[in-house]
């Protein structure tokens, strides 16, 4: 979201902009999934452990689009979760490690 603020100097408008840091300030956890139970536990997982802290988007692996933004990001197998565009360490192997995924989204941004 990114704020106008706008005064008016003779003879000119004068535009500043301000983002606002609240949004700045929250990551970006995508989750990759193809809707099986296991995808719906990690989904579940993320949605707990991270609350309204992180903007939480669910990628829906059916979708050609979808599968292309996980081959660039190197996504071998679903569930697997994207933190500010980076493959989650626990997720990198087969499968996906719960516990170092709720470690590594409580770190601080």
């Amino acid at each position: 979201m990114i704020l106008i603020k706008v005064l008016i100097n003779q003879p000119c408008i004068k535009l500043f902009f301000v983002t606002s840091h609240a949004v700045d300030s929250k990551r970006k956890v995508e989750i990759f999934s193809a809707g099986c139970a296991l995808c719906h536990e990690v989904i579940d997982a993320v949605r707990i452990e991270v609350g309204s802290s992180s903007q939480i988007i669910v990628r829906d692996m059916m979708d050609a689009r979808v599968l292309a933004r996980a081959e660039q990001l190197g996504i071998r197998s679903v569930p697997a979760v994207v933190i500010d565009g980076k493959l989650a360490s626990c997720c990198t192997a087969k499968g996906v490690d719960i516990q170092a995924l709720k470690n590594e989204l409580g770190k601080a941004p």
